[in-house]
């Protein structure tokens, strides 16, 4: 199984270069993976490297410490994200308005980005809700218009694993798809994944598991 078109290219460290990104993008590109995930600044570039590879261009807003932005800057960055040629885009959500009980502000914050007009991914961070919350903040988010649900943001809240993509894809509907996120780092991890319910694996490693490695470290 070629897993390099289900890989979402990622980097998303503080300091990257110029070079880092193009080098990044050329990586993306040479190995076929679905797209290059990195920083909001940089979609211009990545835009520019990328055109005419196939390879998407996605990147993140209210990330890496999800739910932080106002509403309001969420949409005008949505927008300036999808006008710098970005194809793509994976955002933070309010876990506390959810857990707030305030379920409109939820909803609607998801639905602002939405209306940028290129496919959303909702970080869910499942492992910081409740059962019930779960279900909420799954149903909300696909009545805002997500494309894709995420288990979480990254591996310092969920390792992404079977038992949470199991559990999104058997709630998805309407198209909805699910992305796997955090600390995926080999080739039959990324399998699993797949095999699980995911449509697309956000990872650093990228290269290492297309080659059958196993990577020390991963987003």
């Amino acid at each position: 199984m070629n897993l390099a078109p289900y890989i979402q290219h990622t980097a998303i460290e503080a300091g990257l270069t110029r070079d880092d990104i193009v080098r990044h993008c050329e990586e993306a590109a040479q190995y076929g993976f679905n797209a290059a995930m990195i920083p909001a600044s940089w979609v211009p570039l990545a835009a520019e490297v990328l055109r005419g590879t196939g390879v998407a261009v996605a990147s993140a807003l209210d990330f890496p410490i999800v739910g932080v932005m106002t509403s309001a800057g969420k949409v005008a960055e949505a927008r300036a994200i999808a006008e710098a040629g970005a194809d793509q885009l994976d955002m933070g959500v309010q876990v506390g308005w959810l857990r707030s009980g305030m379920d409109k502000e939820f909803h609607d914050d998801i639905a602002g980005v939405v209306a940028a007009g290129i496919p959303v991914k909702v970080m869910l961070e499942l492992p910081l809700l409740t059962e019930a919350e779960k279900e909420r903040a799954v149903e909300l988010s696909m009545e805002a218009g997500a494309a894709y649900l995420k288990n979480a943001s990254s591996g310092s809240v969920e390792i992404a694993n079977t038992g949470s993509i199991s559990w999104l894809a058997a709630r998805v509907r309407d198209g909805v798809q699910v992305k796997a996120s955090g600390g995926i780092k080999s080739a039959e991890q990324a399998r699993e994944l797949l095999a699980a319910g995911a449509t697309l694996l956000g990872t650093s490693a990228g290269i290492s598991i297309v080659k059958g490695e196993t990577a020390e470290g991963s987003y």
